[in-house]
């Protein structure tokens, strides 16, 4: 356990005594098999056409940044014959509405819409919302789909991530593999979860306590949950009073306020990772949960363009964003500009 962790660790246990007593293998190899056509699986991709590369340009603050080389053309139905710039090896995979998820390379045909796709912290599977708003589960070829909870209608479901902690011997927690996601009704957002190893299961209010002494949390107008680290931490925000979140789910379940902004993301060792509008643009901020003052550095200081729907990789270090122009990445220290690296415009998200 690094010193961050265990620190974390102490003062949780602390807070806890106070309040009771007062890309189907790793990326970095072979992309994943096209989907099975067998009964229970994925048809064989359509002749739908490819969704299309944009033509990227650089943001404008990138000024170290390398404009992706052409993709070559494909036939309708089919993955482009050139490798897609920007996800070979690196983790990173774009969904964008369309049944293609961008990943390792290569595009995947999913057989249905992928939306809001998300990745277990081993890799092994897909979560995302599907044409129906369905809840759905899939492994990293787009085989092998369980809708694990089903929108019966009047919902608008999104962002779904993973929650998933290892047996804890120490407190005899039992481990858990959940999944956290958002649900709109009549423009009323509340967060909810379920067993990601559900099959039409019925998915329940997320718990949302707070921290000794502060405030009753809202229980409306929650969205964008993101999840990380070895203890079901999860961050979300606030569309009333455009605050984010942190709920802590280790010793007992609690929360609070920790910053101004939206779309947040949450790195392993904690770090959070946000975006909040400065001076007419979308800015990536950074949040060290672990820092003196509590004061957010904004990663993107020049920002001509606007940034969006920020996801670390599993390692930490680096951040994807979306912009109109593509997907961007930048190290989460803030030691370097972005740079653009796919022209596909979608929704960022990394598998180990």
């Amino acid at each position: 356990m690094s010193s961050r962790q265990r620190r974390r660790t102490a003062s949780a246990i602390a807070l806890s005594a106070a309040v009771t007593t007062g890309a189907a293998l790793l990326l970095t190899g072979c992309g994943p098999t096209s989907p099975a056509t067998a009964a229970g699986s994925p048809s064989a991709a359509g002749t739908r056409s490819p969704s299309p590369v944009g033509t990227a340009t650089a943001p404008a603050q990138a000024p170290t940044a390398h404009t992706p080389s052409a993709t070559a053309s494909a036939p309708a139905g089919t993955a482009p014959a050139a490798p897609l710039n920007g996800t070979g090896g690196s983790g990173l995979t774009i969904s964008d509405g369309t049944d293609y998820v961008v990943m390792n390379g290569t595009r995947v045909d999913f057989g249905t819409v992928v939306r809001d796709l998300s990745w277990s912290p081993n890799g092994s599977r897909a979560a995302f919302i599907d044409g129906s708003g369905d809840l759905v589960v899939a492994d990293p070829d787009g085989s092998g789909r369980v809708v694990v909870a089903r929108n019966t209608g009047g919902q608008v479901w999104s962002h779904p991530v993973w929650q998933v902690t290892a047996y804890d011997s120490q407190y005899k927690f039992p481990a858990r593999d959940n999944l956290f996601f958002a649900v709109s009704t009549g423009g009323v957002s509340r967060l909810e979860s379920i067993a990601a190893t559900a099959v039409d299961g019925t998915p329940a209010p997320l718990p949302l306590g707070q921290l000794a002494g502060l405030p009753d949390l809202p229980q409306t107008g929650n969205l964008w949950p993101g999840t990380g680290g070895p203890q079901g931490a999860a961050v979300y925000a606030n569309s009333g009073n455009g605050e984010v979140y942190i709920r802590d789910d280790y010793l007992r379940q609690q929360g609070m306020a920790r910053t101004s902004g939206s779309e947040p993301a949450l790195a392993p060792d904690g770090e959070i990772v946000f975006v909040r509008s400065v001076g007419g643009h979308d800015h990536l901020f950074e949040l060290d949960q672990d820092s003196s003052d509590g004061a957010a550095r904004d990663l993107t200081p020049n920002a001509a363009t606007d940034y969006t729907e920020p996801a670390v990789s599993a390692d930490g270090s680096t951040v994807a964003a979306r912009t109109p122009s593509g997907i961007v990445t930048l190290p989460v220290n803030g030691s370097a500009a972005p740079v653009l690296v796919s022209g596909y415009v979608g929704l960022p998200a990394y598998r180990a």
